[in-house]
């Protein structure tokens, strides 16, 4: 494994990033914020030297385990092979050396964070992860009102949008450019949308009743609408595209078979689509 296949790219995790559920740590995402400049070799060692280092541990910990068969040990085992793997690969410090690209990309994307996350997740992609979730910051369109950090509708979506319009169209167009787009999904979205009556601090509260969101790439029939809501935004109208149906629709896309389960801690299989979920037909 030369590259964690789940990268967050978030400044906040306990929201922006619901590591992997009960599905356990075997699927947990790696924070990526944290991991440009982490696997560069330290100083003073070389190549044979960490090899050398990590023989004497393996053997100790064989010795270890013929004393104690522990599953603990056994799975911190596994994730130093895979931190030694990382570090001899350079791979990845390649992947997160943004600086290699040109200028002209840079300026492209934008100095913003979402704009800096989404150039470093097309590297990412392009170095072998399979999933990257990018978020421009915490609570970057929780726009309830002026009184709270992000602003109201007028005051906070001004400024930001041009922002998120630019970083999305510059993804899209360089996924393109590189030959990527068709075996990449993109996903431009949040878990709710914001009610269809503008509160007393100039902001919209969260609602669940209704949503939207922007997918390029993966292969799909774009260049379409898809449902609609009546003329407040406030219920769907036509058309509804659930949740069920996104996650069988991107599970098809990375080639995972929809009748597939995952098992719980109790031991019971949970199947991955619930609630009668297809690919989303429209998109083909």
């Amino acid at each position: 494994m030369d590259l964690p296949p789940f990268v967050g790219l978030a400044d906040s995790w306990a929201a922006d990033v619901w590591e992997s559920g009960q599905m356990g740590s075997d699927f947990a995402p790696v924070k990526g914020t944290e991991l440009q400049g982490k696997f560069a070799m330290p100083p003073g060692i070389d190549v044979s030297r960490l090899q050398d280092r990590h023989d004497v541990r393996r053997k100790l910990d064989l010795f270890s385990r013929s004393i104690n068969n522990d599953l603990t040990l056994n799975r911190a085992d596994q994730y130093t092979q895979q931190a030694y793997d990382l570090v001899l690969s350079g791979k990845v410090q390649k992947a997160f050396n943004v600086a290699e690209e040109s200028a002209e990309t840079r300026a492209a994307y934008g100095t913003e964070s979402i704009s800096q996350k989404a150039l470093l997740a097309r590297r990412l992609v392009e170095s072998g992860v399979t999933f990257v979730l990018v978020s421009g910051a915490w609570g970057y369109f929780d726009h309830h009102g002026d009184n709270v950090r992000w602003g109201g509708i007028e005051k906070g979506l001004t400024p930001l949008l041009p922002q998120v319009d630019r970083t999305l169209y510059a993804l899209v167009n360089d996924l393109d450019t590189r030959g990527m787009l068709d075996d990449t999904l993109v996903l431009m979205m949040g878990e709710f949308g914001r009610s269809p009556v503008i509160n007393k601090e100039a902001g919209r509260d969260h609602w669940t009743n209704v949503m939207s969101m922007v997918m390029a790439g993966g292969g799909l029939q774009h260049g379409q609408v898809i449902g609609s809501t009546d003329r407040r935004g406030g219920a769907i109208e036509s058309s509804p595209v659930r949740p069920q149906d996104l996650a069988a629709t991107t599970f098809r896309h990375l080639g995972i078979d929809l009748n597939s389960n995952w098992i719980n801690k109790q031991g019971r299989p949970i199947p991955i689509v619930q609630e009668g979920g297809r690919p989303i037909p429209e998109l083909g």
